[in-house]
């Protein structure tokens, strides 16, 4: 098998424990939110849900809506950041759970996907059923500009899943393709979840922006990792079987980066591979040596760097507070998954 680039740090990782520290209560609230939200009398709905939402994860969709909420000064006794934060989750779990029926995914977070389980008209119906408590809450929540800012993420989301979709196994998709997807796909979400926050702390100025931005800028950042870790060789580390991407035909950028560098010979195995999914015995070891002789891993995570480095600035004009570092943590930690 051929080398792998080396992710592994030598120094103490940055962690979310900070920032999950300061936002214990709000988050134990929000996980009661969830169980309670995805009751319903047909049993196959709360046990399908509780299959993803219950498996445990970051949380980080939610996490920023609440600290981005405390970070604007929210401090009012109403339980409305707690179900936007919900809703958020809602909105991300839906999406797990097509995009996995989608990309025929068997591991999630290192068990069997929903989809494995119950099958694939199972997993989609309930997806839909979350994304209808999502708008729910929205609505419980009285605010139409909360609204639109979350129900534009939901269909930008799922105008980049369509992209991808119609993107996939073409090689010679560019950069831009590639950012606009995973812009849509994931960092619309992200930028939501923290702009929500600020939006029903009362900051509709220059702090929504910012942390609209952040959260743009972190999901971003995020994607990026998250695409470079599938070419790393860590299947513990990420949660999911290491080379599904390659193994779907997925344009990452990874793959993108190879192709444009690699000479004939490298095309046409790029070529064999991802757009006609003619894959054999060692090809991935073969992807994993191309991606690592032509620094493509490591531009992947120094572009993830880039993007990360814009999400901390976002927070410039917020004064320095044990929330503002812990989420300045967190982007090393969205990044440092990496090493």
């Amino acid at each position: 098998m051929a080398t792998v680039v080396s992710l592994e740090g030598k120094r103490k990782s940055p962690s979310l424990e900070p920032l999950l520290a300061l936002c214990t209560d709000d988050m134990a609230r929000v996980d009661r939110e969830i169980v309670a939200r995805m009751r319903s009398q047909v049993p196959l709905i709360p046990e399908l849900a509780n299959h993803l939402v219950g498996a445990g994860g970051k949380r980080m969709r939610p996490l920023l809506t609440v600290a981005a909420a405390r970070l604007c000064g929210y401090s009012e006794a109403s339980d409305r950041h707690i179900k936007l934060a919900t809703c958020v989750e809602f909105i991300h779990s839906a999406t797990l759970l097509h995009d996995d029926v989608v990309d025929v995914s068997a591991l999630r977070r290192g068990k069997p996907t929903a989809n494995t389980v119950y099958g694939d008209k199972a997993s989609v119906l309930v997806g839909d059923f979350l994304f209808t408590r999502a708008f729910e809450l929205m609505v419980e929540v009285g605010s139409l500009d909360v609204l639109g800012v979350l129900s534009n993420a939901s269909s930008t989301i799922a105008e980049g899943e369509v992209l991808q979709l119609v993107s996939q196994r073409d090689i010679s998709t560019p950069e831009a393709t590639y950012l606009e997807i995973i812009k849509a796909k994931t960092a619309k979400l992200f930028a939501a979840a923290a702009e929500v926050g600020a939006m029903v702390a009362g900051r509709n100025g220059p702090e929504r922006v910012a942390l609209q931005s952040f959260g743009m800028n972190l999901g971003i950042a995020f994607q990026l990792v998250d695409d470079a870790l599938d070419y790393s060789g860590r299947e513990a580390k990420l949660g999911k079987s290491v080379g599904d991407d390659f193994r779907e035909g997925k344009i990452t950028l990874p793959v993108i980066l190879a192709f444009l560098r690699g000479g004939a010979v490298d095309r046409e195995f790029w070529k064999r591979t991802i757009e006609k999914l003619d894959q054999r015995p060692g090809d991935l070891e073969q992807a994993y040596s191309l991606i690592e002789r032509h620094g493509a891993l490591a531009d992947t995570l120094e572009r993830a760097r880039h993007y990360g480095a814009m999400a901390r600035d976002a927070l410039g004009l917020f004064p320095g507070t044990p929330l503002k570092a812990a989420l300045l943590e967190a982007v090393d930690f969205a990044i440092d998954r990496a090493h």
